[in-house]
């Protein structure tokens, strides 16, 4: 019920700063930190303070990053830590949706709905030996004087400068450095076994790659050792959430690659993702690039396993009721 209705939630009733106190009220008993603060986004979180740099004019509006904890009783054998994309509307910023399709754009937080309705399955059945982080990337891609555009070029909490190519491919940007953290909180704790997630309503390729009620997962290289991408499509098919597997290729990193002097990565083309090849894959190598995950693949000293779930096709069909994917099938593959 926590994933349907923060995703269902209206742009105002599940405005950011109504989520944290949503989650405030049905998720009390887990550890949290609530990242709201402007000037410690800019500095730490600067991908996602470009995105919700319109929305903060407007104090109902402003974003937050929502971290929550569950410490297991007993010494965890593995932890997972799962990063939400929950942009609470989409207009697509400067890049604006136009044409009609704006429609349904409160929905784009089902990602982060999902992650928080995980967090309530953990918080419900307290697993004795695995421990749990999540953050909820709450923002709304406003369009105003304040809006993000494209070229520009903002660096990221792993020092990788990003020009910006549209700004209706915010999702990567509001997750990229919470990501980045999740990275930095395995490493400096020294997590068993650390698997990290990105869960998003990112793109509408992955709607045409496998149509209406699929997930999509992609593995980086040391998840995809493990066969981690293919457990949980068998879970999902057993249990009614269908996953397709995707594979990550080195094309998909060589189109993010810097053109000119002064950039580093290239946040997107200025085109659709359903009239790009790949294009739900590309996005996913592009989290990888822009957190510095490229340098803990299997070949590392540290490798680290992380996994990217579009949800794009099984989240919802606007304006029906979203159906909390991929939930189920995280909690029987994980828990």
């Amino acid at each position: 019920m926590v994933a349907r209705d923060i995703g269902v939630g209206d742009p105002e009733r599940m405005a950011p700063p109504r989520v944290e106190d949503y989650v405030n009220n049905v998720l009390s008993s887990l550890k949290k930190e609530v990242i709201s603060d402007l000037d410690v986004l800019q500095k730490d979180y600067p991908l996602f303070a470009a995105v919700n740099r319109a929305a903060n004019q407007v104090s109902r509006h402003r974003g937050r990053i929502i971290f929550l904890e569950y410490v297991p009783p007993k010494p965890a054998r593995k932890t997972l830590m799962l990063v939400g994309k929950g942009v609470t509307y989409d207009t697509g910023g400067a890049d604006i949706k136009a044409g009609g399709v704006m429609a349904g754009m409160s929905r784009d937080k089902c990602g982060a709905a999902a992650v928080a309705g995980f967090m309530q399955i953990v918080n419900e059945q307290k697993p004795d030996d695995v421990h749990v982080i999540a953050a909820l990337c709450m923002v709304r891609n406003s369009v105003g004087e304040e809006s993000y555009v494209s070229d520009e070029i903002h660096t990221s909490r792993a020092g990788v400068r990003i020009r910006v190519g549209n700004t209706d491919a915010e999702g990567r940007m509001c997750m990229a450095d919470a990501l980045c953290r999740m990275k930095e909180i395995a490493i400096e704790r020294q997590l068993p076994d650390p698997h990290l997630f990105t869960i998003a309503t990112l793109t509408g390729h992955a709607c045409i790659s496998a149509g209406d009620g699929y997930s999509i997962a992609i593995d980086n290289s040391v998840a995809q050792k493990a066969g981690h991408a293919r457990l949980l499509q068998e879970t999902g098919q057993s249990f009614g959430e269908p996953f397709e597997v995707s594979v990550l290729r080195p094309d998909d990193f060589d189109f993010n690659k810097g053109k000119v002097i002064g950039e580093d990565i290239v946040q997107a083309n200025n085109a659709p993702s359903t009239r790009t090849p790949r294009g739900h894959q590309i996005p996913a190598a592009f989290l990888i690039q822009v957190t510095g995950l490229d340098k803990h693949g299997l070949e590392s000293n540290l490798p680290i396993k992380y996994t990217h779930i579009d949800i794009a096709a099984s989240a919802c069909v606007f304006p029906e009721i979203p159906t909390a994917a991929p939930i189920v099938a995280l909690a029987k593959t994980h828990l």
